[in-house]
């Protein structure tokens, strides 16, 4: 069967032939014993972006998240969140596992809430609950549709957040294409938050990686817990390596990736039987309702050449990434016509 594009998710890039040389070629030490230049490369450059102190290379997004929950919390606080936040619903309760913590979840439209909500979900003076500590906001946000928060929103929950002694953690898994989309630096969104966490193997095409910056002390103990957690490495320059190519040569594109999925979406929504969902599509993700079981419907899809996750029993998610041209956003709204109508 031939595979004809596949939204799944920005996590299936595979590295181009220019940035498997540039592994290749990458200058090696072993990150264990501190003397890895590529990576003491990524995480100045990282952290330089970022507008902060330090950073610590990771093997995935889930670990860079939980590392910096585990640097920054006690066990028996509370971490505030969205509902809708991978640290809630993807990532196996690390949360609690690794860090003791218990999870305070907020509701609002496409991953984002107010500063209202975080007030009211503070809690700290009575011994009978738990100590609110963290604050996590996802940018973009997955599960919201791929929205971008904006930085008025951004600035008043993190203030809310300090008002009252609440550190604040950024998990921009997409927060490239946070940047893509609004034109805004990764320092300016960094600047609201204490640690932010940012992915290369998403839409930035890296085979492996993710990195958590912000100050020098908060990341000297995320590399301790790295370490707890094993995930250090050795000859990581490798790796290190792909991902100073995709931040030299693939930040830029990720507004192709954007154009389609809105191409996508004008066209799904004036496919009849497809519903488009209710977030307007900002970034490269969408979300949409089809007619009767989604998993049967996805099947359809696959059966056609086309790639994508049902979501819900009636909802479907597709992405965008370097892997889909306008041939291949051609042949999947060709393949959901015809489905749709069949």
């Amino acid at each position: 069967m031939t595979i004809h594009a596949d939204l799944r998710s920005d996590t299936i890039t595979l590295p181009s032939d220019a940035m498997k040389q540039a592994m290749i070629e990458a200058e090696l030490g072993d990150d264990v014993l501190g003397d890895e230049p590529t990576v003491l490369k990524l995480q100045d450059t990282v952290a330089t972006l970022f507008g902060k102190e330090a950073a610590c290379f990771v093997p995935s997004g889930t670990m860079a998240n939980q590392a910096a929950i585990r640097a920054q919390t006690q066990p028996g606080d509370e971490i505030i969140t969205h509902r809708d936040n991978h640290i809630y619903l993807y990532e196996s309760g690390a949360w609690a596992a690794i860090s003791g913590c218990s999870i305070r979840l907020l509701d609002g439209d496409g991953g984002q809430f107010d500063a209202q909500s975080v007030l009211a979900a503070i809690q700290h003076e009575d011994a009978h609950y738990p100590n609110s500590s963290l604050l996590v906001v996802e940018n973009t946000h997955n599960r919201g549709g791929g929205t971008v928060w904006s930085m008025d929103r951004l600035q008043s929950v993190t203030d809310a957040a300090r008002q009252h002694g609440l550190r604040c953690h950024l998990d921009g898994a997409r927060i490239w294409n946070a940047c893509a989309a609004s034109g805004i630096e990764p320092s300016t969104y960094a600047g609201c938050f204490d640690t932010v966490s940012a992915c290369f193997s998403k839409g930035l095409g890296c085979p492996v990686g993710s990195i958590v910056a912000g100050d020098a002390e908060t990341i000297h103990r995320v590399h301790r817990i790295r370490k707890l957690l094993g995930g250090t490495m050795r000859q990581s320059g490798m790796l290190a390596g792909a991902c100073m190519h995709a931040l030299e040569h693939n930040r830029n594109r990720l507004a192709d990736d954007h154009q389609r999925a809105r191409r996508l979406a004008d066209a799904i929504a004036g496919i009849p039987g497809l519903e488009l969902g209710p977030s307007p599509v900002e970034t490269n993700i969408l979300y949409f309702d089809v007619p009767g079981n989604a998993d049967e419907f996805t099947a359809r899809l696959e059966a056609a050449g086309i790639r994508m996750f049902s979501v819900g029993p009636r909802t479907v998610r597709a992405v965008l990434s370097l892997m889909v041209d306008d041939e291949g956003i051609d042949r999947t709204i060709e393949v959901l016509t015809d489905l749709a109508e069949s």
